[in-house]
């Protein structure tokens, strides 16, 4: 490994060269984050595919456009209707696969680095269907259908779908195959309380939480995608600062409590991050599901990394769910619209049955 070192006598230290690493050190706060080449360029060109992707989208629908003509509009040129479709209508969509994207990689990171599993994200574990449960009764039961009752449902819901799993889990500790089991229970159960909701509700409304709650990005508006980004915003500063500590507890709690690290505000602090990043999608879009669960791993195939990464997880969920709305607006060219949802558990579950396959088998050798 070559490096430049600050010769004897200098005053000012030179900056180090690692090329293994990209190294940022901020000395007025003492921090330095170390991030593997490959994992940083991975992600970078991760994120570019996706925004070229969301890009490629807009000019996808019943009005298509070239890219130039989408160009113009951004710029704030071309014809004023044209101006309309891309900016107020489709611009969102665009903005909001991305970001939601991100959203679902984290927070699959983030419950797959806690559970030591590759089954260890928000939609199997059943916090979306709590999420989803808290939503449904939101609309059909209190008949209110505003953004922030929404987001505030959708968010308790999780957080309490994730309090139950954690204590009916719970047994002088909590082991990461018995969270997945306990969590799996409970979404099996959550979806009976919904089925149930739904067949007693009016046709109208149980029309429009069953395509609701098959996921779809089709109706974002700006007046529902911009306190969605603020809180996004959010959700990423905190799990970026509790990103360290995820990976001290990777190494285990012992080793977690010797270099610093208070274990139970810590994993806390991390459950409600990922709550909230599933339950700021759900709020917003539906439940959208699978791209919490293969992001992470698809990530960490693609950097060679020894666990999972919360960037590259974001950049890989970003890709996918971009992608996923690009093939749904090729699908409604040829047939009829089709929520993004759907296109991601039809891919997810064919990725599902892959990941199990080689769990029986023996084959995967990922983080436990």
């Amino acid at each position: 490994m070559s490096t430049v070192s600050r010769p004897r006598g200098a005053g000012t230290p030179s900056p180090r060269v690692d090329f293994g690493y990209a190294t940022a050190t901020l000395r007025a706060r003492r921090l330095s984050v170390r991030i593997p080449v490959r994992l940083l360029l991975v992600s970078l060109v991760l994120f570019a595919v996706a925004v070229a992707a969301a890009t490629a989208a807009i000019t996808v629908g019943d009005y298509p456009l070239a890219l130039g003509e989408v160009a113009a509009a951004l710029g704030g040129g071309g014809e004023p209707f044209q101006r309309t479709i891309v900016v107020e209508w489709r611009l969102p969509v665009a903005v909001a696969v991305v970001v939601f994207g991100a959203l679902l990689g984290i927070g699959g990171a983030v419950f797959q680095s806690l559970t030591r599993n590759p089954l260890g994200s928000p939609d199997v574990i059943g916090f979306d269907a709590g999420s989803y449960t808290a939503v449904v009764l939101t609309i059909l039961v209190l008949g209110s259908s505003d953004y922030w009752s929404i987001a505030s449902a959708a968010l308790a819901g999780g957080l309490g779908t994730a309090l139950a799993v954690y204590l009916l889990a719970y047994r002088r500790g909590v082991v990461g195959f018995r969270l997945i089991i306990v969590g799996i229970g409970v979404s099996a159960m959550l979806g009976s309380v919904n089925a149930y909701l739904i067949t007693r509700a009016e046709i109208d409304d149980a029309m429009a939480v069953g395509f609701w709650g098959a996921g779809s990005v089709s109706r974002v508006s700006w007046n529902g995608l911009a306190p969605s980004l603020a809180i996004a915003a959010a959700v990423v500063l905190a799990a970026a600062l509790l990103a360290p500590a995820l990976r001290r507890l990777e190494l285990g709690d012992d080793a977690a409590v010797t270099l610093g690290t208070r274990t139970g505000p810590v994993r806390l602090g991390l459950m409600v991050t990922g709550v909230a990043t599933s339950a700021l999608v759900t709020a917003a879009a539906g439940p959208i599901g699978f791209i919490a669960l293969v992001a992470p791993q698809l990530a960490r195939r693609l950097t060679r990394s020894p666990g999972v990464s919360l960037l590259s997880s974001a950049a890989m969920g970003a890709v996918l769910l971009a992608g996923a709305h690009v093939l749904s607006l090729a699908v409604a060219q040829v047939y009829r619209p089709v929520p993004v949802g759907l296109i991601t558990v039809c891919l997810g579950g064919l990725y599902l049955i892959r990941l199990l396959v080689g769990e029986t088998r023996g084959h995967y050798t990922g983080p436990r």
